[in-house]
């Protein structure tokens, strides 16, 4: 959300912050109902002072009707601020995050900007196969079993793949933890208001979110999600900023968008599992931490020895609470070409004002902390993306070195 403040100071950069990011929403009528508003309670503000003015004078006749007109005329402006407020806030809380100036403008995302590839794609001397081939022929995965069992879109991961997933998790605890991440496992549902604290749940993105209506709870699309609500209503310590968090949680996701290849397999599922890094800085630091997350996920993934790209996200694909963007996208040898597998946003205090997290600095006037988010590890397509780009001839697959300390094998055997 953007303090109204802002908004009435900033209308235009406002607008066109929704321009770009292509949300529509009438600054202009935001703008009004805020005026009615602030002028019906400075009416009520004198109402207010009125009464209080009859009550510590005489208590004739007159004042006593003078204070029931007063108390009458409170009570039937009351409704329409009420209202008002309503009204206002129903706008607001779709207004998008106001994109960074060194963000590139574009329209959807055929015009996001590759920023560095790094790695070697794989030149196979073999008829490679895809991950379901490779997980089928290795029983590593059965989405046959899980569609009986839960429907489509899920899938029993098998034999060495859960130990992969371990030996991942372990490798992020052991890198982030360097850098001052505290581990946490969090809840995986939230109450209403938390969820839609987080910015996400507003237009399409409410699709996407599993929803409880005899416990009016959402299931977690992402750890970012209970993550950040964790500091709801608190006041920090700027001495303490940044607080760095590393979060291991199940995701829940509808992906109703997904067509064709994606929905089979387990590259766009229902359920996954997912390590995402939150960091609560004030608004100086935001940027430099911004920074620190797109190197550890660039890290993790040169560790694996894994080829991707970055890219700088366009304003009409960074979402509505991010100001800035960066997504990692991995080769997927089966498709010849990049896949989405790590995003970092910086959304500024877009979050924590919906939230109410703050902090006092150090002129001693309160502040919202920035908020930041970046995967660690999608478990799900990190798999993916290590059978694939670590295939061998015989059917088998390597493991990346810095895996095996954890996991304990190097390469991963058909079942005999």
């Amino acid at each position: 959300m953007l303090d109204v403040n802002f908004i009435r100071e900033n209308p235009q950069k406002v607008k066109e912050a929704c321009e770009k990011k292509q949300v529509k929403v009438d600054v202009d009528k935001i703008l009004e109902l805020d005026k009615k508003k602030r002028e019906l309670m400075t009416e009520l503000e004198g109402i207010k002072a009125e009464q209080n003015k009859i009550s510590r004078g005489n208590h004739d006749e007159s004042s006593i009707n003078k204070a029931k007109e007063l108390k009458e005329k409170f009570k039937s402006l009351e409704p329409d601020l009420k209202n008002l407020e309503t009204e206002l806030n129903s706008l607001l809380v779709v207004l998008p995050n106001i994109p960074f100036d060194d963000v590139p403008v574009g329209k959807d995302d055929s015009e996001n900007v590759v920023l560095r590839k790094v790695g070697k794609t794989p030149k196979f001397s073999f008829a490679s196969k895809d991950y379901m081939q490779l997980g089928e022929s290795l029983d590593l995965i059965d989405t046959e079993r899980a569609g009986k069992v839960a429907g489509a879109r899920f899938g029993y991961l098998k034999r060495e793949l859960p130990l992969l997933e371990f030996a991942l998790v372990n490798l992020v605890m052991d890198t982030v933890k360097k850098e001052g991440f505290v581990p946490v496992i969090p809840p995986v549902m939230l109450k209403n208001e938390m969820a839609r604290g987080t910015g996400y749940f507003e237009a399409a993105d409410e699709k996407e979110a599993y929803y409880l209506p005899a416990d009016d709870m959402y299931l977690a699309g992402t750890a970012e999600q209970p993550m950040m609500a964790m500091h709801a209503n608190e006041v920090l310590n700027e001495k303490d900023l940044p607080l760095r968090y590393v979060a291991f949680s199940t995701c829940f996701r509808r992906e109703s968008g997904s067509y064709g290849k994606d929905t089979k397999g387990i590259l766009r599922v229902h359920q996954f599992d997912k390590l995402e890094m939150v960091i609560f800085s004030n608004k100086e630091d935001s940027i430099k931490e911004h920074k620190l997350l797109l190197s550890i996920e660039e890290k993790l993934m040169k560790t694996l020895g894994l080829p991707y790209q970055v890219i700088n996200i366009c304003t009409a694909d960074l979402g509505r609470p991010a100001a800035a963007k960066y997504d990692i996208e991995t080769w997927l040898p089966s498709e010849n070409r990049y896949r989405e597998t790590h995003s970092t946003s910086n959304c500024t205090d877009f979050q924590t004002r919906r939230l109410n997290i703050r902090y006092k600095d150090k002129a001693g006037k309160m502040q919202f902390v920035h908020s930041l988010n970046g995967t660690a590890f999608a478990i799900g397509r990190i798999l993916i993306m290590i059978l694939e780009n670590y295939q061998e001839k015989d059917g088998s697959v390597k493991v990346p070195k810095a895996l095996q300390k954890y996991c304990g094998f190097k390469v991963i055997k058909a079942v005999k």
